[in-house]
Formats: C-alpha cells, sequence, structure tokens
C-alpha cells in the first residue's frame, strides 16, 4: 500500500517525497534564517542614525523580499520551474512601479532626507520659499508647521528637489536691522545709538554688535544694525531690538525721517 502511494505521489512530481522533504527543510530553516536577519537588522536600525519613521518600513521591505526569495528557492526545491514566475513577478512589479510612481519617488525621497538630514524634527527651515518649523520627516510627506500654526505637508520628492534653507543647524542666528536717520544727526551719534540699543537680554556676549552706514538716500541717511541670537530667539531679538531702536533714538533727539519733498514756488 506505501508502495502505491509512494508512486502515486512520485508521479505528482512536486510532492514527491524525495523533493518535499528536503523543500520542508530549506522553508524551515529559511523561516529561521530570516527571523534572525530581521532581528539583527532590527537593532542596528536601533543604534543607527536613521529617523525612527524609517525602521518599520525598512524591516516590511526586507521581510518581504526575503519571503519572496524564499519562496522561490522553495518552489526550486519542489521541481516548480520558477522561471516563469519570477517573469510574471517583474512584469507585476513594473506595472505596479509606474501606477505608484510617484508614491514611490516620495518614498525615496524620505529615505533620501532620512539619510542625508538636511534637517531634523524641531528645526526652523524655508523649503521653496515656504517657511516653517519641521514637525515630522514622514516616508511620503515632511510637515511644517508655519507661524501662524497651519500645517504645511510637503511631497519628499519635491522637498528633496528643492532649495533647502536650514536657520537652526548652526544654533545662532544673525539678526540683521536697517534703519534710516536725518542728515541733521551726527554719523558716530547715530552708531553708538544703534549699538546701545542692541543691548538685549537675548543678545549673544561672545558676538559684538556690528552697526555702519548702508546707503545715502534721497531724504536720510540708511544704516544696517547686525546682532547675534541663538536661532530660538531670533524673532525676540529681532522685536525686542527694533522696538528699542525707536526709543533710544527719541531719548537722544535723533530723527527717522521718512521720504518727504520740498516744492518751491517762483513768483
Amino acid at each position: 500500500m506505501m508502495e502505491k502511494v509512494r508512486i502515486w505521489l512520485n508521479g505528482l512530481g512536486i510532492f514527491a517525497l524525495d523533493r518535499a522533504l528536503p523543500a520542508a527543510i530549506l522553508l524551515a530553516v529559511g523561516v529561521v534564517c530570516i527571523r534572525v536577519i530581521l532581528k539583527v537588522m532590527t537593532a542596528a536600525l536601533k543604534k543607527s542614525k536613521l529617523e525612527q519613521t524609517a525602521h518599520g518600513l525598512i524591516r516590511a521591505v526586507c521581510k518581504a523580499v526575503l519571503g519572496l526569495l524564499l519562496g522561490l528557492m522553495v518552489a526550486a526545491k519542489l521541481g516548480v520551474d520558477v522561471t516563469g514566475i519570477v517573469a510574471l513577478a517583474s512584469v507585476l512589479s513594473l506595472a505596479v512601479s509606474l501606477a505608484v510612481q510617484d508614491a514611490l519617488s516620495n518614498v525615496i525621497g524620505g529615505f533620501t532626507l532620512l539619510n542625508t538630514k538636511p534637517f531634523v524634527a524641531g528645526d526652523f527651515v524655508e523649503i521653496a520659499g515656504q517657511s516653517g518649523t519641521v514637525r515630522e520627516v514622514g516616508l511620503a510627506y515632511t510637515k511644517l508647521n508655519t507661524g501662524d500654526n497651519k500645517l504645511v505637508s510637503i511631497p519628499n520628492s519635491a522637498v528633496v528637489a528643492a532649495q533647502i534653507v536650514n536657520y537652526s543647524a548652526n544654533g545662532t542666528r544673525r539678526v540683521d536691522i536697517t534703519v534710516s536717520a536725518s542728515y541733521d544727526a551726527p554719523i558716530e551719534q547715530v552708531l553708538e545709538a544703534l549699538k546701545e540699543a542692541a543691548q538685549v537680554p537675548t543678545k549673544l556676549e561672545e558676538k559684538e554688535s556690528f552697526a555702519a552706514v548702508k546707503h545715502y538716500g534721497d531724504s536720510a541717511i540708511e544704516y544696517v544694525l547686525q546682532v547675534w541670537s541663538t536661532a530660538d530667539d531670533y524673532w525676540t531679538t529681532l522685536f525686542t531690538v527694533n522696538k528699542r531702536i525707536k526709543d533710544v533714538f527719541d531719548e537722544k533727539g535723533i530723527s527717522m525721517t521718512y521720504p518727504h519733498l520740498n516744492v518751491h514756488l517762483d513768483q
């Protein structure tokens, strides 16, 4: 009876006992190997500098690829011609990739951003003219919180292709303020007044403020004041110094002129 069963199984080809047993062993060993590889990969990802959001996708992709390879190996061990399967899988992969081309571009862009790190969550950046604080670097979109509390989602493919300005990366920023003062006010007095106005609590003491004449206009002299602060204190420093300039100018009798036109009538 057993011999008849064996002959019958051998006649089935792919379910022959002499093929099924090695295939089963290969499957078991392959499953164990995949688990070990994924475990090692998870530990390596935790030690890497990649964002946490990338870990899940990397594991899922690797698990799918390893599972597909193991399936093809087991099928080949059973005597199945995998050439057709591989060709079919290639055609399906091409069709799927064309259908989700934009999504794949965003995912690839996400990996690029997570690897190159032009910015991280919490940085204040400007991307293609849109500025805000980075809320999340996702695999498909980069999300920014704007100053007026709007959430902007930019496709990662567009982020990678755009010019990125990171205002937080260096830790400090320079505040540039342009001010006009009357020609009647002595230049040195105006420069001293500007430096006095720059003395605010958020100013970096290790970097000296700078004031200079920038331009001689039709109605006034244009000055520039440069003050250094931390990136986080940039706006506070800008607003505070701007207010102090007017107060100091008023104390010293310096007039902040505005464009005017003198009309002379000949009689």
